[in-house]
C-alpha cells in the first residue's frame, strides 16, 4: 500500500487543505490537457470541501469538468441527492461555469436502459480523472461498493464499456462508477471525518476480505491514497 495519512484539527481546515490539493491537480491538468475531469464523493461529509474548492477563483472554471462516484437513484430535487448537494455547495459563484454529468438518469429503478443513459453520457468523460475524492462509511463501504452487495465484485474488477453499474445497498437503489474507472486518476484522495471512522480506517489496513471491508479494495489497488481525517 501507497498510503499518506494527514490529520487536521478541525473540519475547516481539512476543508480548506484538501480544496487546495485538488485545485492544484485541477490547473495541472488544464495546463498539460486542456481540462480537468474530477469525481466527487456525496454524503454530508464534503459539503465544506465543496464550498471551499468552488470558491477557488484562479482556476478556470469553464474548463473544469465533475461528476460523482456515485448516486442514490433520485431527481436531482431530492434532498438525498449527492447531485443536488454538488450544486448547492459547489457549482456556485465562480465554478457556477463548469461542467457537470450527473449519474441519475430518471425514472423509479436503474433498469438497464437508465444505466445504458447514464454510460453514454460518461463516456463523454476524458480518460483521465484529475483527482478522484473517495469518502467512507462506518461499514468501510466508499462509492457504492457495500459489504456484501450483489454487485460489488463487479463494481469492483469490471473492465471495459462498465463506467458505471447499478448497486443497491443502504436500502435504496444506487449507481456507482467500477473501481477500475476511479483509478483512472491523477490524484486519489480519502477524506474521512470522526474517531470511529478511523477505527474502521485501522482495520481496512490490516488482514481480511475486500467483501468486509469494501475500502480494501482501493487501499490494496496499487495506486498512491492521500488520505485527510479530522476527528
Amino acid at each position: 500500500m501507497t498510503i499518506e495519512r494527514r490529520t487536521f484539527a478541525d473540519k475547516p481546515t481539512l476543508a480548506k487543505e484538501l480544496a487546495e490539493a485538488v485545485a492544484d491537480r485541477i490547473r495541472t491538468a488544464i495546463a498539460e490537457r486542456g481540462e480537468a475531469a474530477i469525481a466527487v464523493s456525496g454524503g454530508s461529509t464534503p459539503a465544506r470541501f465543496f464550498q471551499a474548492l468552488g470558491k477557488t477563483k484562479d482556476i478556470d472554471w469553464s474548463k473544469v469538468i465533475v461528476t460523482l462516484v456515485d448516486e442514490r437513484w433520485v431527481d436531482e430535487t431530492n434532498d438525498r441527492s449527492n447531485a443536488l448537494l454538488v450544486n448547492e455547495k459547489m457549482l456556485q459563484g465562480p465554478a457556477a461555469v463548469a461542467r457537470f454529468f450527473p449519474l441519475y438518469s430518471g425514472g423509479d429503478e436503474p433498469g438497464p436502459a437508465e444505466i445504458a443513459k447514464t454510460n453514454a453520457l460518461l463516456a463523454e468523460l476524458p480518460e483521465q480523472f484529475a483527482a478522484v475524492i473517495l469518502g467512507m462509511g462506518g461499514d468501510g463501504h466508499t462509492a457504492s461498493f457495500f459489504p456484501g452487495g450483489d454487485t460489488l465484485t463487479e463494481a469492483l474488477t469490471a473492465a471495459g464499456p462498465a463506467l458505471a453499474i447499478h448497486a443497491p445497498g443502504a436500502g435504496e437503489p444506487r449507481i456507482t462508477f467500477t473501481l477500475p474507472r476511479l483509478l483512472h486518476t491523477d490524484g486519489l484522495y480519502l477524506h474521512i471525518e470522526g474517531e470511529e471512522k478511523a477505527v474502521v480506517l485501522d482495520a481496512a489496513l490490516g488482514d481480511g476480505p475486500v467483501e468486509d471491508l469494501p475500502i480494501r479494495a482501493v487501499l490494496r489497488s496499487g495506486r498512491p491514497v492521500t488520505v485527510y481525517w479530522c476527528p
